[in-house]
């Protein structure tokens, strides 16, 4: 029986990719690292710190990682509040209300910083469905690791059988299916060159995944 549903937000809640996107280059031109678009798709669904960690010692960086992050984040953070074209994905606001209101548990568990998430839910007025918030900047491994979707499965007081996942990346993908939770995949249109196949379900119309349509799977 379906009891709740963990949401990535990323990709997912919120588009927030373009400003990420801005926020790194910046951080790139500012520590002189040239990131190729490829390498830069690969960092998808991981978390900001492990990111930067990988970053100093590709190029092998005399800076600590926590100096590259904080730089980011300083850029990111100004972006999120300058920039009016930042919105929730279609149809995502109407798709949580649903699952609310017919008694599923909602938690956000999300490889962005507590900070971020906290900002995103205040921002768009969210906070009051959603029993939890997870951050992987406060986990030891971020995805694909499991831990995350492992220990929101936990928050919301369900067993992986009776929630599922709903997921934009790669990395995201394998950490829901490695925790063994039900993965549906929505395919953005920033999350380029992500693989969905690990996925149980791939959808690109939040319509499709109402709770009326859903359930059955689960029953």
């Amino acid at each position: 029986m379906l009891k709740a549903v963990l949401f990535d937000m990323d990709g997912v809640i919120v588009d927030t990719e373009p400003l990420h996107h801005k926020a790194y280059k910046m951080m790139f031109d500012d520590v002189g690292i040239d990131v190729s678009e490829t390498m830069y798709r690969s960092f998808t669904g991981q978390s900001t710190r492990g990111i930067c960690e990988f970053l100093c010692k590709h190029f092998d960086l005399t800076l600590l990682p926590i100096v590259l992050e904080k730089g980011k984040r300083a850029y990111f953070t100004k972006l999120f509040f300058e920039d009016p074209d930042l919105q929730l994905l279609e149809g995502v606001e109407d798709l949580i209300k649903d699952y609310h209101a017919n008694g599923l548990t909602l938690v956000v568990a999300s490889s962005a910083s507590m900070f971020t998430i906290n900002n995103v839910m205040k921002r768009f007025k969210l906070d009051l469905y959603f029993k939890d918030k997870l951050s992987g900047a406060d986990l030891k491994a971020s995805k694909p690791h499991p831990e995350i979707f492992s220990n929101a499965a936990k928050a919301a007081g369900v067993s992986s059988s009776e929630c599922f996942v709903i997921e934009d990346s790669t990395n995201g993908i394998i950490a829901a299916k490695d925790a063994n939770i039900f993965c549906i995949a929505y395919k953005s249109a920033n999350s380029k060159d992500q693989d969905y196949t690990r996925a149980d379900m791939l959808v690109s119309d939040y319509n499709d995944i109402k709770f009326d349509k859903i359930k059955s799977i689960f029953d």
